[in-house]
């Protein structure tokens, strides 16, 4: 069965989830956050098919979300890096962390302690604020509909 593309589709969360919709992209992706950077050692820490990681890397390449870096002699080594596109990437992992931490925990383990390098201090839970930094929950939003380019009067 062929996977769904959301490529003309006018929702930017289906178009993002072309990109890193399914689960070992996003592994992948926080594994780089965490500091990985060659195929072997994602291979290891993922516990994931060779097959199926070249796939996700090429397409994370290809989607400008990792870039591959020869780091070896005659191009024989490559590392995975985030990209700024991949870094950007960051504050919805730890929503998901989060959300995860809440919602679904690793039973009989504590959750991981996410802390400020400079500050040693917990992080605080991710949320979406207004323009003032008030906390927004989502009865406190709603979607204001783009006005179509061709409708906008030229000044």
């Amino acid at each position: 069965m062929a996977r769904k593309r959301f490529d003309d589709s006018n929702c930017s969360v289906a178009r993002a989830l072309n990109e890193v919709g399914d689960w070992w992209s996003l592994l992948v992706v926080l594994h780089a956050m965490y500091g990985t950077r060659r195929f072997v050692d994602f291979q290891k820490e993922l516990g994931i098919a060779r097959n199926i990681l070249c796939d996700r890397l090429a397409r994370l390449v290809d989607n400008e979300v990792l870039r591959k870096v020869e780091v070896g002699e005659h191009g024989s080594r490559f590392e995975y890096r985030l990209t700024e596109k991949g870094r950007d990437l960051f504050p919805i992992v730890i929503a998901l962390r989060q959300w995860g931490d809440k919602w679904n925990p690793a039973p009989e383990q504590p959750t991981l302690d996410l802390r400020d390098r400079e500050t040693q201090r917990s992080i605080r839970p991710v949320e979406v604020q207004n323009a003032d930094g008030a906390p927004l929950t989502i009865r406190d939003v709603f979607v204001q509909e783009p006005v179509p380019v061709s409708s906008k009067k030229a000044v």
